[in-house]
């Protein structure tokens, strides 16, 4: 169970800016940060990107500059209407990421950024199944979330950050095999790369 740090951090904007600013240290810093899911990833003006979970578009600022086309979805109408003043540029809806209200083959790209560990290993079964019906052949699933660290330096630092903030899905993720949960659900992945020590995790994979 996290401690009362969690809650505080999503009801007040300066301090989740400030953990996620600090969190990004490792590895360059947020703009970098936002943009690692992203490499080798060939973006235009007119490439339909979903930002999955968008929260309050703190991503959504990032890939509004690659694209035109851009849908920010997540479940939280306060979270989506401080998206919608943060970022006008993009579309926002509401609704969950395990039962998209969207049709098949609808977007280029899927992107989430730390989302994933919020969920249990059965609801991303599910969301997984769902980014595949809404990519478009040959889409790409993009993202970035937590990792178990394999340099020993950086485990104190998720152990901590992970005891003040995340709860038990979290732990739970970074023992998952990704991968393997995608290639199930009929994902080819083709990039797998690890930052921060092993502590973040790049996955982008093709339907």
């Amino acid at each position: 169970m996290a401690t009362f740090l969690r809650p505080l951090s999503y009801k007040h904007q300066w301090l989740y800016d400030t953990i996620s600013r600090l969190a990004a240290l490792p590895v360059g810093g947020e703009k970098r940060f936002r943009n690692l899911a992203l490499q080798n990833i060939t973006l235009e003006k007119n490439t339909k990107i979903l930002d999955l979970c968008c929260g309050k578009g703190q991503t959504t600022k990032f890939l509004v500059q690659h694209s035109h086309e851009v849908t920010g979805l997540d479940i939280s109408p306060f979270a989506l209407e401080e998206a919608k003043k943060n970022v006008p540029q993009a579309e926002y809806v509401e609704g969950f990421a395990q039962e998209m209200p969207f049709s098949a083959n609808k977007f280029d790209i899927v992107h989430t950024s730390v989302a994933l560990h919020e969920m249990n290993t059965e609801e991303l079964t599910q969301i997984f199944a769902e980014v595949y019906r809404v990519l478009k052949p040959n889409g790409i699933f993009t993202f970035i979330d937590l990792h178990k660290p394999h340099n020993l330096l950086f485990i104190p630092g998720l152990n901590i950050f992970m005891w003040l903030f995340e709860t038990e899905t979290a732990w739970q993720l970074i023992k998952t095999d990704l991968p393997q949960m995608l290639r199930s659900q009929g994902f080819k992945v083709i990039t797998k790369k690890f930052y921060g020590g092993g502590s973040l995790q790049v996955i982008q994979a093709q339907k």
